[in-house]
Parts: C-alpha cells; sequence; structure tokens
C-alpha cells in the first residue's frame, strides 16, 4: 500500500527492503547488527529491548544509530528532508520504530528538546506511526 503525496505535494518516501529483517526472526540482534550494521530495523529492535529492559542510555545510543542510519537511506532514497513515510510501507517500519524509540530514549534521560524534536518528526513523518508507537 502506498500513501499519495501530502499537502505540499511532496511524495512519501519508500525505502528499499532491508534483508537483516529475515534474519531477525532467526538469530540475535546484536548477531544481526555486526552482519547489517546499516539497517534501521535491527537498531530499533535493540533499542526497544533496552527500553523494555530499562536500560535507557544503550536504549538511546542504539535508537541514535538506527535514527542516522534511517537517515542516511531515506536520502539516498530521495527523501529531502521533509514529506511522509509511510508506516504501511514494511521496509519504513525500522527508520520509523527508531525515531520513535530515540524520543521515548530521550525523554528517560532527560534530553527533552530532543524528546520532542523527535516526536515531531515521527507524527510528521507518519501520524500512523505514531499512533501505532504511542507517540
Amino acid at each position: 500500500m502506498t500513501s499519495g503525496p501530502d499537502l505540499l505535494g511532496i511524495p512519501p518516501t519508500e525505502l528499499p527492503g532491508d534483508p537483516a529483517a529475515a534474519q531477525l526472526a532467526e538469530q540475535d540482534p546484536r548477531t544481526v547488527a555486526a552482519v547489517y550494521p546499516a539497517s534501521s530495523l535491527v537498531w530499533a529492535v535493540l533499542a526497544e529491548t533496552a527500553l523494555e529492559a530499562g536500560d535507557d542510555v544503550a536504549a538511546y545510543a542504539y535508537a541514535r544509530t538506527g535514527y542516522h542510519r534511517g537517515l542516511d537511506v531515506l536520502r539516498r532514497s530521495g527523501w529531502r528532508g521533509q514529506g511522509p513515510v509511510p508506516w504501511a510501507h514494511e521496509p519504513n517500519r525500522g527508520f520509523l520504530r527508531a525515531l520513535a524509540a530515540l524520543a521515548k530514549a530521550a525523554g528517560r534521560i532527560g534530553e527533552t528538546e530532543e524528546q520532542v524534536r523527535c516526536t515531531e518528526f515521527l507524527r510528521a513523518s507518519s501520524a500512523e506511526a505514531a499512533r501505532e508507537l504511542g507517540l
């Protein structure tokens, strides 16, 4: 499923498939991260796991890595700093999950400005993702 352009006429960005996704079902995320360090999804999984365990500093580091790796792929996919990144497109979810985890981890360690910035970025990129991820 793809979305149409947003109100500014910016077409949605759809990332290519992530080869790490299949590996995550079978292997420890740390092992997958070593093989696919450019995968936002694997870093998002690591961040979410760390958040669940209460390891907020590790979650922040994992999420920040996933966020930056995702920005790299977004830019290579034609994204120019704004416009929709649809949750409905499965390969986009790694970046969106990393962004949500970064917002949550930032809040937990007192980085309020970053928490707000990341939450707003997530909502602007995909309101559906923000709802699904609890932001």
